[in-house]
């Protein structure tokens, strides 16, 4: 019973005009409750004869209530729209999506007999009338719409199970999760997205849960592998640069690598293992998949070792080869070094959830050349930065993806896929004006 308590407020058909009978219901309620107090006595003591009607509500008196009445109504409706403006938009929700049902077509009719006023004269007339409305059901809840849709295997099946694309668009939201119960299908979306951007002082790893929006989590243990992709000027760098200051707050081991020797490869002057030439860079990678390797070896000599636990289970650090600008670095290889280099690379995302070493990979674009023989697939976790072409975005979240990418001139912002192919809009965390990443590095290294 719990489940069908929380399942919202159901849409009809007559919500396609919820809106005005919103407004009318209300706002006639608020200017009668404003208005007859000052009439009362008269309205009690008169004969409702319409001549004494007349000249007492169009008396001075009765202008001035009037005026009185709707000011205070006005005053009620901005005070309403200022602070409870959720309220009204979730009206707002309610009766876009009775129009989509209605619109669409997603119901069914029935014929009926209008019967004549004279009983005994024959009519022929028919009319429709609506004999099944879809059960859809609409919940708001701190900031998240829940819709659920009854799936009853009938003709109207397969659009209801594919609603994301005008969810989204519809309702100027972003979904975050699709699930499908017995019986109904049911689309989580965030209602104002930009709302849940954090600063980079709230971006904190616990229990290997890296928060980087709230409600949003990098589970690494999880979802292995980030990839990062965005153009110039897209907040790529700033977020890495993140990333790695909440890593190094715990345990966890970093390898840099940098191969246009831009703002990462500065990390050199504050912390260990920061390479920007390609012998040291490619002498990282070796050094980071024996490390990987001879970890795995070591795990199972360890007396408390269990099968089906990871490094965590027995108390060991992380380790994170953060690698950006990775398809300039592969451009500068030449064949034979670029095949071994992608040969460790593949054996790393394949086998470093186990033993605790993850790969964060950035580029601009992620080309199938240089991510090829299935190691893109194996990146749980994908952000795309800033202005990206439609290629692009087919590259990051794969070319049959059904979602409407939109863009807003906002520094870090993209789109994420948290490892459950749902496409949802992220904000990088937010990095305040005279923010040292050097300066903090250090002090967090020392």
């Amino acid at each position: 019973m719990k489940r069908f308590k929380r399942r919202g407020k159901r849409i009809k058909e007559q919500d396609a005009s919820l809106v005005f009978q919103f407004i009318l219901l209300r706002l006639v309620g608020v200017w009668l409750a404003a208005f007859l107090p000052f009439h009362i006595t008269f309205l009690q003591s008169t004969t409702w004869e319409w001549r004494d009607l007349q000249v007492h509500f169009i008396s001075i008196y009765g202008l001035v209530t009037l005026f009185i009445s709707l000011a205070i109504t006005a005053g009620c409706a901005y005070l309403y729209s200022r602070y409870r403006y959720d309220n009204f938009k979730q009206v707002i929700h309610r009766q876009k999506l009775a129009k989509m049902i209605l619109e669409n077509g997603w119901y069914e009719t029935k014929q009926i007999v209008q019967e004549s006023f004279f009983k005994d004269m024959p009519n022929q007339k028919t009319k429709e009338k609506i004999s099944h409305f879809p059960k859809l059901y609409y919940r708001y809840d701190k900031g998240k719409i829940h819709i659920q849709v009854e799936i009853t295997l009938g003709k109207y099946q397969e659009p209801l199970l594919n609603l994301e694309k005008k969810l989204e668009s519809g309702l100027y939201c972003e979904l975050i999760s699709k699930e499908l119960h017995d019986s109904y299908v049911e689309y989580v979306l965030f209602h104002n997205m930009i709302a849940n951007r954090i600063t980079i002082d709230e971006v904190l790893a616990q229990n290997r849960h890296l928060k980087l929006m709230e409600g949003m989590f990098w589970a690494y243990d999880k979802l292995p592998h980030m990839l990062i992709a965005g153009g110039t000027g897209g907040g790529k760098t700033y977020f890495i640069l993140t990333l790695i200051e909440a890593l190094l707050k715990t345990n966890a081991k970093l390898y840099i690598l940098d191969p246009k020797n831009a703002d990462l490869a500065d990390l050199n002057t504050v912390m260990p293992d920061v390479y920007y030439k390609k012998e040291d860079m490619m002498a990282c990678i070796d050094q980071f998949y024996e490390a990987m390797m001879a970890r795995s070896e070591e795990m199972k000599q360890m007396p408390n070792y269990k099968t089906g636990e990871n490094y965590a289970y027995l108390g060991l650090s992380p380790h994170f080869l953060v690698f950006d600008e990775y398809v300039a670095f592969m451009e500068m290889l030449a064949s034979k070094e670029s095949t071994a280099v992608l040969t460790k690379l593949k054996q790393i995302v394949m086998l470093g959830r186990q033993a605790g070493f993850f790969l964060i990979l950035a580029c601009q674009r992620p080309d199938a050349k240089y991510l090829g023989d299935g190691i893109r697939d194996q990146f749980n976790f994908r952000v795309a930065l800033g202005r990206m072409s439609e290629l692009g975005y087919g590259m990051m979240f794969g070319s049959d993806v059904q979602k409407q990418f939109f863009l807003k001139q906002i520094k870090g912002r993209g789109y994420v896929d948290k490892g459950d192919n749902v496409i949802s809009e992220f904000y990088t965390p937010l990095v305040p004006k005279g923010h040292n990443f050097l300066q903090e590095i250090e002090k967090l290294v020392s």
